[in-house]
């Protein structure tokens, strides 16, 4: 990864990752959860959870709406997820994402994920990366509709300093992220209802969530499974068990603090 700062400055860091595609990495997961004994319920959408007597009734849909009951639900279904506004109340906050993917040309080592971290070119980061041969270029921003408005000042910042010649625009993708705050903080869950992921507030700074989604998951997983006829003790077994990822998420967000002054506010 190559970071630079709000001052221009730039910061290379060298370790070996993966960069895969979600479609198809989401697809694994869900294969090797069908191959552990799981039910796995394509093309449904859960809409609703109310908890009532110790039991939770699950409302799901698929071609039609249908009820389900359980003992705990695990939601992880990102910040966008209904169930948790409606058990709340209101939205929570959130970072817009926009990015495309195009053909082109570009003066950038391509096995460098690179991240830019200067106000005039996003209302968070901006970054550039190659998947498969496909220039990845894209913004966040906390007003959706200041999206386009960044972008063009980044494809122009691209242009003039690494001679960026996109050729032809093949996809676009538009989602949201967690609004992190200074302390990063985590909302478990409520009731019998636990929270993990993003949902939960777990992010760490390259807006990368699907790896804290899937430690959180199996943690709520085995403080229920643990303690399964005491409800204090899941959550207390819960919050001890992603002590560790919280406190890492941390380290991050000061980390990146350190780095540039626009995000100041996050570091320990």
């Amino acid at each position: 990864m190559i970071f630079t700062n709000d001052k221009g400055k730039s910061f290379r860091f060298e370790q070996d990752c993966l960069n895969v595609w979600r479609s198809s990495f989401d697809k694994w997961l869900a294969d090797k959860t069908a191959q552990a004994g799981a039910e796995v319920r394509d093309d449904t959408a859960a809409l609703s959870c109310k908890e009532q007597d110790g039991v939770v009734e699950v409302t799901l849909k698929c071609q039609k709406v249908y009820t389900e009951q359980a003992k705990y639900v695990i939601d992880c279904e990102g910040v966008a997820g209904a169930l948790k506004r409606k058990l709340l109340g209101h939205d929570p906050q959130y970072i817009t994402t926009y990015q495309t993917y195009n053909q082109g040309s570009i003066d950038l080592d391509h096995h460098f994920f690179y991240a830019y971290l200067q106000p005039e070119l996003s209302e968070y980061d901006a970054w550039f990366n190659v998947k498969d041969d496909q220039l990845v270029l894209g913004v966040s921003v906390k007003d959706g509709s200041k999206a386009g408005y960044y972008f063009t000042r980044f494809i122009s910042y691209m242009q003039e300093k690494h001679d960026l010649r996109i050729h032809k625009q093949i996809k676009t993708d538009k989602w949201l992220m967690p609004y992190i705050r200074p302390g990063c903080a985590i909302d478990h869950g409520v009731g019998r209802i636990l929270f993990a992921g993003e949902i939960a507030g777990f992010l760490n700074p390259m807006g990368e969530g699907i790896s804290a989604g899937m430690e959180s998951g199996y943690h709520a997983a085995n403080s229920i499974i643990q303690h399964f006829d005491d409800l204090a003790s899941v959550y207390a077994d819960y919050k001890e068990k992603t002590a560790n990822l919280h406190n890492y998420m941390k380290k991050q967000w000061s980390f990146v603090a350190g780095m540039a002054d626009t995000f100041s506010e996050m570091k320990l």
